[in-house]
């Protein structure tokens, strides 16, 4: 990028270390900003700080929140008998675009990995535990990513919580909907398999 000039550069470089953007990627949005009038480039800048200064871990949960607790674990209509155990912040938006489940959460921030030098402590499972023994909690449904690593982490959990008498569910896995089988891979049609119920 010796071609452009040093704020250009220094943008294309900033944006591309964004997750999934790539350099071409980097310097279409750098185009953009730059093409944008004052008020829109301040208003895209501002709400990055604001996002930045503003957005914490819901101490309860582990959500990101810009209140704490966050607005879930304060909604008194949701069955708080029951914690939905994910990855991921972005998981939870995920779960709550379903419209379907009504309990709580409870976010690791990653999945244990030791290849990765990822353990058990590493991740926010000490503060899952801590809670259900602090809460009235019938069943925790494990929506760990269907990975080896999401594996590993929700088989480690189940034997973690099991002891406690509390009820321990796994999401399914397997052929999404649309999907051709011919195209899925034996792990998957495997879990299928497993997963399949009675109609």
């Amino acid at each position: 990028m010796k071609h452009y000039a040093k704020p250009l550069s220094r943008l294309i470089a900033e944006l591309s270390k964004l997750p999934g953007i790539g350099g071409k990627t980097a310097q279409r949005l750098a185009f953009h900003i730059l093409a944008q009038d004052d008020a829109e480039a301040n208003a895209l800048a501002e709400a990055i700080m604001d996002a930045k200064k503003n957005m914490k871990y819901c101490s309860v949960c582990g959500n990101l929140t810009d209140v704490d607790p966050c607005s879930i674990c304060t909604d008194q209509t949701r069955d708080r008998s029951v914690i939905c155990v994910v990855e991921s912040p972005r998981d939870v938006s995920a779960m709550e675009r379903i419209r379907e489940f009504q309990g709580l959460y409870h976010v690791l921030h990653g999945a244990i990995s030791p290849m990765d030098g990822i353990g058990p402590e590493d991740i926010n499972l000490k503060q899952l535990i801590i809670r259900l023994q602090q809460e009235d909690v019938r069943e925790v449904i494990l929506a760990t990513n269907p990975n080896i690593e999401g594996e590993a982490t929700a088989m480690y959990t189940a034997r973690l919580i099991k002891p406690s008498g509390i009820k321990v569910s796994r999401i399914a896995h397997g052929v999404p909907v649309g999907g051709d089988l011919e195209y899925a891979d034996e792990v998957t049609l495997s879990k299928a398999m497993e997963g399949r119920r009675e109609l």
